[in-house]
């Protein structure tokens, strides 16, 4: 119950992104979660290579809840790291309304 209303929240930011910038909104919704999974699962992956190749012992004795729990930090870092990169670019290609300008001392 719990991760649902996790990825309802975090779908809701994408969401709320989308619709500012007038992109797809579910999509992006949709992309938020999914690059969360994707994020779990990669990072999940590669401590597991890391710990197979160094300690393998350890990686057969590890609890998989707390590998799970582990990966959280990872999923919502790769959220955050999409999040500010597609509010970066679009912001910048924002088109630049001139009637709001007006008045404004950068108008030359």
């Amino acid at each position: 119950m719990l991760s649902i209303i996790f990825l309802y929240w975090l779908g809701k930011y994408f969401y709320k992104l989308a619709e500012e910038y007038d992109k797809n909104k579910w999509g992006f919704a949709i992309l938020g979660i999914v690059v969360y999974y994707a994020g779990t699962f990669f990072f999940g992956a590669l401590i597991g290579i890391i710990l197979g190749l160094t300690a393998p012992d350890t990686l057969e004795n590890m609890n998989e809840m707390l590998l799970g729990l582990l990966m959280i930090p990872f999923g919502i870092l790769s959220c955050y790291i999409l999040y500010k990169q597609l509010e970066k670019n679009w912001e910048r290609n924002k088109p630049v309304n001139e009637i709001d300008q007006i008045g404004s001392s950068n108008l030359e």
